[in-house]
């Protein structure tokens, strides 16, 4: 299965915080499933580090370098994305949530996520 952590997962995943859910660690750990982060994740974590925000004390550089050495796949921001999210109902208002969705929507891709706000959209989303 093709997976798509949205940015708290990953930030979870990579720290080995014991706030990831243990479901989505069983899903990470598996090697049948392909593990994927959007660029838009880091560039959150960027913005949302540089505002000082609690959850978002990791050096988004080093985020990423640590996905690509565990074998993830780094998913760019397209056109497609964009314009999927410009037809998406607001039901959540988050930017980065919204292309993540859209991310998903497009490349059939399933959304892991924690969020209960960003299951109800529909398409392929997990709430773990």
């Amino acid at each position: 299965m093709n997976l798509l952590l949205d940015t708290h997962l990953l930030l979870w995943a990579s720290a080995g915080s014991s706030r990831l859910p243990a479901v989505a660690r069983r899903m990470i750990a598996n090697a049948a499933n392909e593990l994927f982060f959007s660029v838009a994740s880091i560039w959150e974590i960027g913005i949302k580090q540089g505002k000082g925000l609690s959850d978002f004390h990791a050096d988004p550089g080093l985020v990423r370098s640590d996905l690509l050495q565990n074998g993830y796949t780094e998913l760019d921001i397209s056109g497609r994305h964009v314009l999927t999210v410009a037809s998406m109902p607001p039901i959540h208002k988050d930017p980065f949530d919204r292309i993540l969705i859209a991310q998903a929507m497009i490349e059939g891709i399933t959304l892991l996520t924690a969020d209960p706000v960003i299951a109800r959209y529909p398409g392929p989303i997990r709430k773990v």
